[in-house]
């Protein structure tokens, strides 16, 4: 069966070097992440690393809407519904092959743009977070939404949101607060603002241009040549990010996740964008807000590898438990917008609780992420 919803192009250069061009090609679904595109992804990139004459890549979404919306959780709570083991099985090879290929884009040996205009969701974050150029337009909308569906912000979001300043990754996280272009610049997620209308302009430039053999000189020249092609500073959209970043600080540095909780949901702010954050923050699972929260500070002084092998562990264990499963039915299948969630308020999520998300099914050496920053998993 030919499997179309990942298109690969290689595009010919002026040195006679090539470019490698990945397109997630299911714009139905504003192209929603499978199974089957990760395992396509993740092969041909390895092919793409290893083939000399391939000077850099280029990753997309079809259509205009989306980059990616993020990872198939309705395909995902599906399958759970038709298993009875933990870990289950259909959980652990989407995480774990979804991380490996997260895990790849951060650590890829060449230059690997990822142009994401539209909306950059939970997975699709996930790709673009490691990628060694982040392209962004003035349509961009980004977001980590998972505690509204039960889950926590995966796919290396325990890495990077903690990089971003005044601890506004940990208040994204939190909330689900959505990003624009400028805001996603401010906060290391992106690197280069372009028009929207620039990516045939942006292809013309990249094939009429000399690569050379290596992969640091290319980096370099594709960080000058994207540079040509930015948006003028006074076109770039406001920055709600920018603009609320002091009050985010004091927010997020309150000494606990209850002080936190008390002043989103205290609080009458007069900015809007923050208002609708404090109010999101409400519908979110107190469970995934906690081990949200927890995840934060575990992963402070973790490397990239193990972030994800302390990932998929909460990932499965979501799996198993009942808010994961009811978020996405509340939000996605049955899209009533009122889960019941197992523990209805912050206050009855006790350490307990919190600390049965982080624990692991399995041992150190069989933990299917165990080859990661080893060169398993390469």
């Amino acid at each position: 069966m030919n499997d179309d919803t990942v298109l690969f192009d290689e595009l010919p250069t002026a040195s006679g070097h090539r470019i490698g061009v990945a397109t997630l090609n299911s714009e139905k679904t504003l192209n929603a992440l499978t199974l089957p595109m990760v395992r396509r992804l993740d092969a041909q990139l390895v092919a793409w690393a290893r083939d000399d004459g391939i000077a850099l890549v280029v990753m997309r979404g079809a259509g205009e809407k989306a980059f990616c919306a993020g990872g198939d959780v309705r395909a995902v709570r599906q399958a759970l519904l038709e298993e009875d083991t933990h870990p289950a099985a259909s959980a652990v090879a989407f995480f774990a092959e979804e991380y490996t290929l997260d895990y790849r884009i951060h650590t890829y040996p060449k230059p690997l743009a990822i142009w994401g205009q539209g909306i950059v969701m939970g997975g699709g974050l996930g790709l673009m977070a490691g990628a060694s150029h982040r392209i962004v337009t003035p349509t961009t909308r980004i977001a980590m939404p998972e505690t509204t569906i039960g889950l926590y912000p995966d796919v290396g979001g325990s890495w990077f949101l903690q990089r971003m300043p005044a601890a506004s990754g940990l208040f994204l996280g939190l909330t689900g607060a959505p990003l624009n272009a400028h805001d996603a610049v401010l906060a290391n997620l992106a690197d280069h603002l372009l028009p929207g209308d620039a990516w045939p302009t942006l292809c013309a430039v990249l094939t009429e241009s000399r690569w050379m053999a290596d992969a640091s000189a290319n980096r370099a020249r594709l960080s000058q040549l994207l540079d040509t092609l930015a948006l003028p500073d006074i076109a770039w959209p406001a920055s709600p990010l920018a603009h609320n970043f002091q009050t985010i600080h004091r927010l997020m540095h309150r000494g606990s996740l209850m002080a936190v909780a008390e002043a989103l949901t205290g609080s009458t702010f007069d900015d809007p964008w923050l208002a609708a954050a404090a109010r999101n923050f409400v519908h979110g699972s107190p469970s995934s807000v906690a081990v949200t929260w927890a995840a934060a500070h575990e992963a402070r002084h973790l490397s990239l590898a193990e972030v994800f092998r302390m990932e998929l562990v909460l990932s499965v264990n979501f799996c198993a438990l009942p808010d994961f499963r009811e978020g996405v039915r509340a939000l996605l299948v049955d899209k009533d917008r009122t889960p019941r969630w197992h523990r209805a308020h912050l206050s009855e999520v006790d350490d307990a609780w919190v600390a049965r998300h982080f624990a692991s099914p399995w041992s150190k050496d069989e933990h299917p992420l165990s080859g990661l920053g080893k060169g398993e998993a390469a």
